[in-house]
């Protein structure tokens, strides 16, 4: 590790410390030329594995991109595709393996942006999923709404239980 102060290569590790979710370290340096302190932290490198078979560094702005298409024109802001991306990236590195399937990457997108925005998210299940008729759609959309009815139901029993 090259100080960032003084670019000396040279550093010793004075304290490391796994974070709470366990998906990086945090390490504590120290440049063994100027002696000024620095603080690093280490990540899992996730690689993704496309459908070629060859494999490439998990680029979470590549997977917001696709996600920004489909909320073109949406009350979707950049805000809230970070925070998506960011979901995507936690999920896939919660599974613990460095390697995921590009189809995985899409799978963890789609319940995130169905919260986000229903509009945006047929319109990338549609892609994603290869829709080729109306009748993919219209499928897709009675799933929404008997989920959207279920959470009623469970809303408003929750409501109507007595407490204890």
């Amino acid at each position: 590790m090259h100080c960032p102060y003084c670019k000396h290569v040279d550093t010793k590790v004075l304290d490391s410390r796994v974070s709470d979710d366990g998906c990086s370290i945090r390490r504590r340096r120290v440049c063994q030329d100027c002696e000024k302190r620095f603080t690093t932290v280490e990540l899992m490198q996730l690689t993704v594995l496309k459908r070629s078979g060859a494999t490439e560094p998990f680029n979470r702005e590549k997977a917001v991109a696709g996600v920004r298409k489909a909320c073109n024109g949406r009350p979707v802001s950049e805000d809230d595709l970070a925070r998506l991306g960011q979901e995507v990236e936690d999920q896939l590195r919660l599974a613990g393996s460095p390697e995921i399937a590009a189809h995985e990457v899409g799978l963890a997108i789609l319940p995130s942006l169905r919260r986000l925005d229903e509009v945006a998210y047929l319109r990338f299940a549609s892609v994603y999923r290869s829709f080729e008729s109306a009748a993919d759609f219209e499928n897709e959309i009675a799933l929404l709404r008997m989920e959207r009815a279920n959470a009623v139901v469970e809303k408003e029993t929750a409501a109507a239980a007595p407490s204890g």
